[in-house]
């Protein structure tokens, strides 16, 4: 049996890199007692696919990993006994059985949704204006940028790269953010961004704002955001390339089953 996790990293967390994460996880499932089934050889690991990495100092409301199950764990439970292991910081927020068919989370990555706010002492005089002005920068044809890969460097067009953009207010209290200290506060200005995500064309947030800077003819200062990723999408159509919008994503969890499981 395939079991979807979403967790939640917040706080403290948000410094623990990608690899130490999935070693916590695996042992937070052997803690928790779950049937994890493991792979076979000299070696046996557990069958364990995470969705995306991501960045150190990033906070996030939804990732993901799949695991391969006993037939006979009781997925009902599988949210709660997690969660009486988790360590400051993680959070499960639902454990959804998959079809037998269904792709790793890990392959079904396309885009990813996050909100970028300012710290404080790095808001501008205006920053509705500034949020505002960024938007309306991305609305030009093409916004070229160098990229910097493992090759060397290259200069990509992120205007086919972002799905959506937009400046709201955060809601009151914040909810969405887990900072740990001097959070964001409500009403503050704030930025909505989709942007590609995956094994293909993956862009980082940070990307996004180094484009702007580089219009204005600045330089990112280093801690000026806080960034936090909302969740993680898959394709509606796994068939269709190109010209994407928001309505052609579905998060991740929408692929698995709730019924049976701990809400």
């Amino acid at each position: 049996m395939k079991v979807r996790i979403k967790f939640a990293k917040s706080g403290i967390a948000r410094f623990i890199g990608h690899l130490d994460v999935m070693r916590y996880f695996q042992k937070a499932v052997r803690r928790a007692g779950i049937a994890i089934r493991y792979s076979g050889g000299f070696s046996p690991h557990q069958l364990m696919s995470f969705a995306a990495p991501l960045g150190v100092g990033i906070t996030s409301n939804g990732e993901y990993l799949d695991i391969e199950v006993e037939d006979d764990e009781e997925a009902a439970t599988m949210k709660e006994r997690l969660n009486q292991v988790m360590a400051e910081g993680f959070s499960v927020k639902s454990c959804l059985v998959l079809p037998k068919e269904a792709g790793n989370a890990m392959s079904l990555v396309a885009a990813a949704r996050y909100t970028i706010a300012f710290r404080p002492g790095y808001m501008p005089q205006n920053p509705e204006e500034w949020f505002a002005g960024l938007v309306s920068f991305y609305d030009r044809e093409q916004v070229n940028i160098v990229k910097k890969t493992k090759k060397g460097e290259k200069e990509l067009n992120l205007k086919p790269l972002i799905y959506e953009l937009k400046s709201y207010a955060l809601k009151p209290c914040a909810p969405e953010f887990y900072a740990p200290e001097s959070a964001p506060c409500a009403g503050q200005p704030a930025l909505s961004m989709l942007i590609s995500t995956g094994s293909t064309e993956n862009i980082k947030p940070e990307l996004v704002l180094d484009a702007y800077y580089q219009y204005l003819k600045q330089e990112r200062p280093a801690f000026a955001f806080f960034v936090q990723r909302e969740e993680v999408y898959a394709k509606k159509d796994p068939k269709k390339e190109g010209n994407f919008h928001a309505d052609d994503f579905l998060p991740l969890e929408a692929f698995g089953r709730k019924e049976g499981c701990l809400e």
